[in-house]
């Protein structure tokens, strides 16, 4: 058996920690009546209040029906509202209302908690450079799909490009 890369390593356990987070987040979530999606809706909008439906979606990563589905929930709950989009009518934005802002506080307090858990045992320098150096490899990734993406569709069937320049204008906007 070969020996294991080193950065093959620091790759499967940089996913590996990105999914049992957000399993870990699932479950803090779930102890306040909601899910991990309906708190990235909210501390996304809390962010960039204003943002089209399409632009969220794009933001989260998620299907735009899937959207629809968690913005109808909270809009119901009565933390969000759409309003309409004064340069598209056929556009609605999204805002939090004030019912929102006291349950943002309380999320912003698990998201600290659970980062507390996640960091223990590290200082805050080591997680200072982690977060540098995170960041760096968040910028490298965005370039190369940006690279990628103007190399598809200068290469690409049509049916390729209009996903490839979606991607780009994707991480350019939310990273």
């Amino acid at each position: 058996m070969p020996p294991r890369s080193r950065n093959r390593e620091l790759l499967f356990l940089i996913s590996d920690v990105g999914r049992l987070l957000r399993t870990y987040a699932d479950q803090k979530a779930r102890l306040h009546g909601m899910t991990r999606a309906q708190w990235a809706v909210l501390l996304r909008l809390e962010r960039r209040e204003g943002l089209k439906q399409s632009e969220l979606a794009e933001a989260l990563d998620l299907q735009p029906i899937t959207l629809t589905r968690l913005v109808d929930r909270l809009c119901a709950n009565g933390l969000i509202e759409r309003r309409a989009d004064p340069n598209d009518r056929r556009a609605k934005q999204l805002y939090l209302t004030p019912a929102a802002r006291p349950l943002i506080d309380r999320i912003a307090d698990r998201v600290e908690e659970l980062s507390e858990t996640v960091l223990d045992g590290i200082a805050p320098a080591e997680a200072d450079l982690m977060l540098s150096k995170l960041g760096l490899a968040r910028e490298n990734l965005k370039g190369a799909i940006e690279r990628d993406a103007a190399q598809d569709r200068s290469t690409a069937p049509d049916r390729n490009t209009t996903q490839g320049r979606k991607t780009t204008e994707r991480v350019k906007r939310y990273g």
